[in-house]
Formats: C-alpha cells, structure tokens, sequence
C-alpha cells in the first residue's frame, strides 16, 4: 500500500528540523547495535517463515538493490459475454470488474491482485473482444497477443452452455502457437446436470475442461488449486530487467504531446505525429542519447476515456499501455496546461502510483498559457495532485523544446529515490523518535505498538512494520512524510506494509 498517496491532511505538526538532524547524524554503529537489539526482541513473537525471508533482507548497506518477487501473472481470455469478469470478481473476491449482459462492457483497470492459499498473483482481464465483421481474426488475434505476451499461463474461458465457436476456436489456433500453459474453462455450469455440456469442450484439443460456475462459485476453488500447481512461484514475465539504459514510460491521455516529446528528445522524426488523438498505436523503445546519457524511451498509445477502452484498437492500447509501465522504471506523465486536468489524467497517475514505478510529471505546452490560465492551474494541482506533491516537476513545451534539458535532472532524481535504500539502523531509529514524538492514538483500550521495521525492497522502497496491533492509516502517512522530510525520496512512491504479529504463548 503506498500510504502517501491519500489525499486527506493529518493531525501532525511538520517536523522539526533539531529532529531531522539528530535522525541524520546517528552513529552508524550505535543505530546498528539498537537494531539488532530490536530485532532479538522479535524472538517473543510468532513469526511465520515469510516474516523470517523479510527479515532476512534487513540491510545496513545503503547501496543495497533488493527486488520484492514479481508476482506470477494469470491471463483471463475469451470472446464476449462467456462470464470473464464474474470469473475475475469470484476469483479476487469482490466486484471490481463490470458485469453486465453487454458483450464487451468497458473496465478501468486490467490487472487485480489475488490471492488463494496463502499464494499471490496478477490477473490480467483481458476484456471482452468488440470483434466486426471485416476484422474479427485481426481483433482476436491482437487481444490474445497482448494477454498471452504479458503472462506467465492463460485461462480460456468459454460459455460451456453454448459450445464452442468459430471465434473460440481462432483463439485456440492462437494459444497453440505459443508456449504458454494453457488452462481451459467451461463456465457457466451451474449444477452437475450441466457437466456434459462442459465437457464436449474437450473437442477444443487444449486438455481437461474446467467446469465452473462464475456467479455460484461451483468448481472455482478446484480451478484455483490447479491453476496454482501451473503458475511459478516468480513471474517469468514480469521479472526485473536489470542494468542497461534506465527505462523511461511517456504516459498521458491521448493528444497531450507524447509523441512529439519523444521526437524532441531524440532530435528526429521517430514517431507520427497528428492532431487526431490516439494516433500512436503501439509502444515504440527508442534509445536515446539525453544530457550524456543514453535512456531507453517508450511512447504509449494515449489512454482513452472509458467509453473507448474496449472498442478495437484503443482497447489493446491501454493494456499495452500498461505493458510498457511494467517493464519501465520511470513514468513521465504528460499533462497538457492548456486544458483543465481532468479525470483521465488523475486515472494515469493513480495507474503509475499502483505499479510503483518512479514518477516525474511534465507540464507540457507551457508556452501557450496566459496568466489567467496560470493562475487556475496552480490551484488545479493544488487541489487534484497534492498527493504527488513529491514528484519533481518540469514545465516543457515538446513543441518548441523549451525547457526539455530540465528533464534529465528529474529523471534522475527520481530514479535515485527509487532506489533509495535506508539501513535498518536508521529506520529504527528514526522509528524510535517519531514512537516517542507522538505515540500511536489508544483504539479499543489498547496502544499499538512498532516492534521492528526494515526496508524490504527498493525499486520502489518498501518498508515493513512489525507490529502488536493495527496501525491507523493516518499514522502510517505520518511516518511516510517523516520518511521524505529526512531523506527525501523525491519523484518515487513509498509503501508502507504492516505484519501485526502476538506474543508466543508460553507452555
């Protein structure tokens, strides 16, 4: 959970700077000495063996890179209305994917984490397909591209009530090709008297049909317990890449000057250009040589308003869009100033905060706003991107090129937060302080209490508490902010994660 990112004002004073420098200028060796004095008082406590793995990447080495597992990704497929997304919200547990009798209804988001004994993966909806009649092998053939590309095993999901199509045969064409597992589901099987129905689909040639029902949940959790004997342990897609040129994501919603950024920034026409919105399609990785650096950049194709996300291309382009946020290590949100920010652009950032990727924001078309303009701008990020107060800012014109040598500086700062690392000395003593600044608010008669944190992971810093109660989320922003005034972490998220743990009963 990236606890920053809540836009509400908490009742903490901002810090004292007496503080931030007793907090800097701490002995190494003494803050060392009272963290391992912390962390032998864990002994009293029941930890599992995850807790043990975390507490093993305690470091006091500040250059340290350690990466949190990628999760495993599961890829749901189908043609429209055969129960994809009942089949996502079973699966996940709560209504978040629309559903409705609508072939092919729009959803804001494409990726849910789940979770099914005691193991976590990544779904990827993939949506339902908008297949005409000119086109449909094309349609279909691009949908299962990018869900297959970006997974590590496919569920196929088909209406077993109404057998298999010619459409759902072309996808079979398709996962037969490559060499991802493949799981198939018959759905919609909603009592034992539907079963043969499922399993006529063994004509498909893809193995055992699962008989599920998406609505009821019949089948579902044996489904699932299959599912996690195909799925790795660690994502085989969605791993690091590391070392290189720092991987670079334009993001912004179509028409802002993605494109033209890119093409300033490598000094030729690389990308096409068009006052229509939406014209770039695909992402397209270009090198680039940027104030003595050589950077990887990917200019996506503009996220659409939702009533677009599922029609044809603009669809593929928003799952490609997150494709390329996977694989980058920096997003540059592109936010055109002379229109109001609007809803789409607070949904790209948001889509940024949730991958953990680093962020910098640039204002672009800064040369064509007057001072009336100006004015209600700075109070449009006042009011609509406080809670990415943090992300260094450049105020560009891709156009013109007008201020674009301020990018190189932001990317960096940013990807240095990114791979910030604090020794556990530090944190904890840093956690001693703010404990002893002010104490955790009283709930339910008793005080919660932080009995060791660590920095799990960089690339985004990731921080675990280990605690004897629930923290509130307020005190978990207080420590967040403290975090940033003391050692910045400018242009990055940071998470915030709880392991409420009791004390070991004696026998």
């Amino acid at each position: 959970m990236a606890d920053d990112t809540a836009s509400a004002k908490d009742d903490f004073p901002q810090i004292d700077e007496a503080l931030a420098e007793r907090i800097r200028g701490i002995d190494d060796d003494e803050a060392t000495q009272r963290a391992s004095a912390l962390r032998q008082g864990l002994a009293d406590y029941d930890l599992d063996d995850e807790d043990f793995g975390i507490l093993d990447l305690a470091s006091e080495d500040p250059d340290a890179i350690v990466y949190l597992p990628a999760l495993p990704v599961l890829a749901i497929v189908g043609r429209p209305n055969v129960g994809k997304s009942a089949l996502v919200n079973r699966i996940i547990g709560r209504r978040e994917a629309v559903v409705q009798d609508t072939p092919g209804v729009t959803r804001d988001r494409v990726n849910y984490k789940a979770e099914w004994a005691d193991r976590s993966f990544t779904i990827v909806d993939t949506g339902g397909w908008e297949p005409d009649a000119k086109g449909i092998n094309a349609s279909v053939a691009a949908q299962a591209e990018i869900a297959i590309d970006l997974a590590d095993a496919v569920l196929f999901v088909v209406d077993a009530t109404v057998g298999a199509t010619s459409t759902d045969e072309h996808v079979v064409r398709m996962l037969r090709a490559t060499r991802k597992p493949v799981i198939l589901v018959g759905n919609k099987v909603d009592d034992v008297h539907q079963e043969p129905d499922a399993a006529a689909l063994w004509s498909l040639g893809l193995g055992e049909p699962w008989p599920v029902s998406a609505v009821h949940g019949r089948g579902v959790a044996d489904l699932l317990d299959h599912v996690l004997t195909i799925l790795p342990e660690i994502s085989a897609v969605a791993k690091e890449e590391v070392g290189g040129p720092r991987r670079v994501a334009i993001l912004g919603k179509p028409n802002v000057g993605k494109s033209s950024l890119l093409n300033k920034t490598a000094g030729e026409e690389r990308v096409v250009v068009n006052e229509m919105a939406g014209t770039t399609r695909d992402p397209v990785d270009e090198q680039i040589e940027l104030g003595g650096k050589f950077w990887r950049f990917v200019d996506t194709a503009g996220i659409r308003r939702r009533v677009n996300l599922s029609q044809g291309a603009d669809f593929y382009a928003t799952l490609r869009t997150s494709a390329a946020l996977e694989k980058a290590e920096v997003a540059v949100v592109v936010i055109d100033v002379s229109a109001p920010i609007s809803v789409q652009d607070l949904k790209i950032v948001d889509l940024v905060l949730e991958s953990g990727r680093a962020l910098v924001l640039a204002y672009n078309k800064w040369d064509l706003l007057d001072d009336e303009r100006r004015v209600y701008l700075e109070r449009e990020i006042e009011q609509d991107l406080s809670h990415v107060s943090w992300a260094p800012r450049v105020n560009i014109s891709a156009k013109t090129g007008r201020h674009l040598e301020k990018l190189v500086p932001a990317l960096e700062l940013a990807l240095a937060s990114w791979d910030t690392r604090i020794p556990t000395g530090k944190f904890n003593a840093l956690l001693a302080e703010l404990t002893q600044e002010h104490p955790h608010p009283v709930r339910g008669g008793k005080q919660p209490r932080i009995l060791f944190g660590t920095q799990a992971a960089s690339r985004p810093p990731t921080f675990v508490l280990f605690t004897t109660g629930f923290l509130d989320p307020q005190y978990r922003r207080f420590i967040t902010r403290r975090l940033r005034e003391i050692f910045g972490f400018e242009g990055s998220p940071i998470n915030v994660n709880m392991r409420v743990r009791e004390k070991r009963k004696r026998t």
